[in-house]
């Protein structure tokens, strides 16, 4: 296999852009993808178009957090092993810390402005999903026919109501792609700049299947930590199509047994819909509650890191192939349409359930669509957006 070329970037700046999105990207799994569209396509260049719907592709098709395997690709592109490892952490951190401290403090977060403020991050997650919306869609649906897969695909996802869907959604992308975009051929550019080949692709796969084995393996007698790990390796391996999905399984995992209560794993999950960045930071909530050895830093760190090794091994190993395959014409269409198919799923969520879960009142749809004008064209920055629609939240509550 020929040289890759050398990573152009440094860890540092992968965890000080991503530690901005850690903190300021609301709205949940499918809003992230145009989060990152905005910083790395749009605002510092580090990939182009092509190279962006290549690897959203490759991780919307792989089981596991999506945007979280999107975000450590980027970072292992930008600056190798150790720059993927900054996004992971970047990214991850902010809401990992909220949701533990959630779970430290839950029973003092119930007051009015307490729940005001919440609902003001609910209101960000509207401005910044159309706003990415927006961005994508005059990218990845540039024609007729891609424009009408994404509406049929927006559709679907609204008339479907189920998790699942999304699965189904991109899965059509990639069916009707051959014969919707027949325009479209490749522009493989560059190789990644990977610092492992096929054979480290294989020897990583090869990890992460082990791992699998292990976690659905009867373990009699294991130590609680063990167990844990397992269950939520168990659950970051296993589920498609997002976070949402993943609730059986962890539920499985942390209900069932005797754990945790239901209305502490559900007022987790509640949780986990107001903070930025991953979702599957759920896992940090409920690592805090179970413990392990009387210490939640521990349940925590152990959950966390189980929950998303998996995917990230995934992706790390499915990269050297996919620069052969992305070169080919047939992927190519495969590829657009699947993009295609991605906006109509972020479409959807900004109906269902951002705009939703957010706007109540005529009051919640100004200050969303003031805070929309203000990213959109005004360019204001995404943490100067949530401080405007927190205290204008809270300030509904105060007058």
């Amino acid at each position: 296999m020929s040289r890759t070329a050398a990573p152009d970037g440094s860890a540092r700046e992968v965890l000080a852009a991503f530690l901005r999105l850690g903190v300021s990207s609301f709205g949940g799994p499918i809003a992230h993808l145009g989060y990152f569209h905005r910083e790395f396509v749009e605002r510092r260049r580090w990939l182009d178009d092509e190279r962006f719907g290549q690897m959203l592709a490759l991780c919307q098709f792989l089981p596991g957090p999506a945007s979280s395997q999107l975000g450590f690709s980027i970072g292992l592109l930008r600056a190798g092993g150790w720059g993927g490892l900054a996004a992971f952490v970047g990214f991850t951190l902010p809401s990992a810390l909220l949701m533990f401290a959630f779970a430290v403090l839950s029973t003092r977060l119930s007051g009015a402005l307490g729940q005001a403020a919440i609902h003001g991050l609910k209101l960000v997650a509207v401005a910044v999903v159309a706003q990415g919306l927006l961005g994508m869609a005059r990218r990845l649906t540039p024609d007729l026919p891609r424009l009408l897969l994404a509406a049929l695909a927006a559709l679907l996802i609204a008339i479907g109501g189920n998790a699942w869907m999304q699965l189904l959604v991109v899965a059509l992308g990639a069916v009707l792609g051959p014969w919707l975009c027949r325009t479209v051929t490749a522009r493989p550019g560059d190789r990644l700049s990977l610092q492992h080949g096929r054979r480290g692709g294989t020897a990583l796969l090869a990890v992460f299947a082990v791992l699998l084995l292990l976690s659905l393996a009867p373990w009699p007698g294991a130590p609680p930590w063990a167990l844990l790990a397992a269950g939520f390796y168990r659950a970051g391996a296993l589920v498609f199509g997002g976070g949402h999905v993943v609730l059986p399984l962890l539920k499985q995992t942390v209900v069932d047994p005797g754990w945790l209560d239901g209305n502490t794993f559900l007022a987790g999950y509640g949780a986990a819909q107001a903070v930025p960045g991953p979702m599957f930071s759920l896992a940090a909530f409920l690592g805090e509650r179970i413990g392990i050895g009387h210490s939640g830093a521990l349940g925590a760190t152990v959950c966390l890191l189980a929950i998303f090794l998996p995917g990230l091994l995934l992706v790390s190993a499915a990269l050297p192939f996919w620069q052969a395959l992305a070169a080919r014409n047939d992927v190519a269409r495969v590829l657009a349409g699947v993009n295609a198919a991605v906006v109509g799923l972020l479409a959807a969520a900004l109906y269902d359930p951002v705009w939703l879960s957010a706007v109540h009142r005529p009051r919640d749809a100004a200050i969303a669509l003031s805070a929309f004008v203000l990213l959109a064209w005004a360019r204001w920055p995404a943490l100067a957006i949530v401080g405007w629609c927190v205290a204008a939240s809270l300030l509904t509550v105060l007058f």
